[in-house]
């Protein structure tokens, strides 16, 4: 009954990823494999004949991929603005590396050409690789050598990762406190201050007229006029004695001191019909406008001090765009607030839907996308692929975050749902098929095939570790993302991003990813056309 039940693919799919988990939480001197023990396990598995039918492995990829591009995309550009031309180099290193590896090895164990482009294609775990060298070389050789390759080039991919930072005494929590600290460094902190109006060019002047937002960054909050306490409008005029409630960075606050007077030791206290409240932006309408566009203090009489997105504090400037998820700190009449909570949509329930529109409208895009035939001359075409098209296309889907009514965007607790289920079905499907003719084909095509793949596999890995690490100086989870991503390999990825709850590794994967595919494509068709 147990073997009739193994060939049945649901059964099988969820025994393994049952024992995966069980395996994946064993510890030997601190270093568990989590996640990725699902693949060893498939692989055991597919050693015995259990097979994961290759459309739910894909379906698997699909979702992975699509999951990390929504995740990424928000940082995706501003990283590749400031580590782009370095995480490039890195890129070219991994698979440039891993190709002169190739070559090298090939005279020395006078391997056939056909067989060494299906070699650095399975090292790599390159299926569109593999696509290239079979047509440009037209020889069954190239597949026999990529299924040797390719078990290795998922496992040592994985073990690399996981051991890096174990070798190299490395706390991965530490870096990424770190990386985020670094983050949040870009944006000072924001704290309020009182300050008292003494200075002549500013009394008897409308709040307006100082333009004190625009000139110091600064929002004031609410202002104490002798004993009436007020909330500000464009029409406030500012008297001698004044005292008002300012909310700013440390620079923003010392120009306020400047502009208006002295900074006292007071708070101004809220009048009885007045609240400072926090407010979600849950209305997919308002994602994409400005504050300065929606005019809030206008319209409802409410005044912004802050805006809090993905752990950090925004100064409220008129330019600032809102996403959806944004908590504003706004200051106001509690009935201007109530309308505004209202206009907002405040509802932390809606953050947590998931419409699965936006998910399957953006995967058949990115398919299309895959599909697409790119040429840049009669030599050399080039065609993302399945996994290059969708995340390209999450990527961008992600960084605008809304077209018309659509969301792009995803709520975190969804995304990672969907992105581990996607990546076990690809984990279970991948290994299985690895697994069905793992010793078998060592046996038919020997050992010296395995070893060259081991070398093309490895040599790439350390020579990006060191020039990452030890030259260039990147973060910890940056590099491993890095090399993940060079080595198209998103078991990789994954077992990198299983290590902290970082999204450092999953951005660096996506900015290079894209980069070592072409360059991979490239440099197949260079060997397979002029190596003889």
């Amino acid at each position: 009954m147990f073997e009739s039940l193994l060939q049945t693919s649901y059964f099988a799919l969820f025994l393994i990823i049952a024992l995966g988990f069980i395996l994946g939480r064993v510890k030997i001197k601190g270093l568990s494999l989590d996640i990725s023990a699902v693949i060893f396990i498939a692989l055991l598995f597919g050693h015995f004949g259990v097979v994961i039918p290759k459309e739910l492995g894909n379906i698997g990829l699909v979702l992975f991929i699509f999951t990390i591009g929504i995740q990424a995309g928000p940082g995706f550009f501003d990283s590749f603005k400031s580590k782009g031309k370095t995480l490039i180099i890195l890129a070219m290193l991994i698979v440039g590396s891993a190709s002169l590896t190739g070559v090298a090895l090939k005279y020395l164990f006078d391997i056939d050409t056909p067989s060494l482009v299906g070699l650095i294609a399975g090292a790599l775990t390159s299926t569109p690789g593999l696509a290239v060298a079979i047509d440009t070389t037209q020889s069954s050789a190239a597949s026999i050598a990529y299924g040797i390759a390719y078990p290795f080039g998922v496992i040592g991919v994985i073990l690399f990762v996981k051991l890096i930072p174990k070798i190299l005494r490395i706390d991965l929590q530490q870096e990424a406190n770190r990386l985020e600290l670094e983050r949040k460094s870009q944006y000072p902190a924001l704290h309020a201050a009182t300050f008292r109006v003494e200075n002549d060019s500013v009394c008897n002047r409308t709040l307006a007229q100082l333009q004190l937002r625009s000139m110091t960054g600064a929002v004031v909050s609410r202002l104490k006029q002798g004993d009436h306490i007020c909330m500000p409008k464009a029409t406030t005029k500012l008297s001698e004695g004044d005292l008002i409630r300012v909310v700013g960075n440390d620079k923003s606050l010392e120009q306020v001191g400047l502009l208006v007077g002295s900074r006292v030791d007071k708070d101004i206290p809220f009048a009885g019909t007045q609240e400072l409240q926090s407010m979600l932006v849950t209305k997919k309408n308002l994602v994409n406008k400005t504050l300065g566009h929606l005019n809030l203090q206008g319209t409802f009489g409410c005044t912004v001090t802050r805006v809090r997105r993905s752990g950090i504090d925004l100064p409220p400037k008129p330019n600032l765009s809102l996403k959806l998820g944004d908590k504003l700190m706004v200051a106001g009449e509690k009935e201007g607030l109530k309308e505004l909570g209202q206009f907002l949509g405040n509802d932390e329930k809606r953050l947590s839907d998931t419409d699965f529109f936006p998910i399957a409208a953006g995967i058949v895009l990115g398919v299309l996308f895959g599909k697409m035939n790119i040429s840049f001359s009669d030599s050399f075409s080039f065609s993302p692929g399945l996994t290059g098209g969708i995340l390209m296309v999450a990527l961008i889907l992600s960084a605008i975050g809304k077209t018309g009514p659509i969301m792009w965007t995803m709520s975190g607790s969804a995304n990672q749902l969907l992105r581990q289920f996607g990546l076990l079905l690809f984990l279970s499907e991948v290994g299985t098929s690895a697994g069905t003719n793992l010793i078998s084909t060592f046996q038919e095509s020997g050992w010296t095939l395995f070893g060259v793949g081991v070398a093309i596999t490895m040599v790439p890995m350390i020579i990006a570790l060191i020039f990452g690490y030890y030259v260039f100086k990147i973060n910890i989870l940056d590099l491993l993302g890095t090399i993940a991503g060079g080595m198209t390999s998103t078991p990789g990825l994954a077992a990198a991003d299983s290590m902290s709850d970082s999204s450092a590794p999953s951005i660096a994967y996506a900015t290079v990813y894209p980069i070592a595919m072409v360059f991979l494509i490239l440099f197949i068709q260079f060997i397979a056309s002029l190596i003889v």
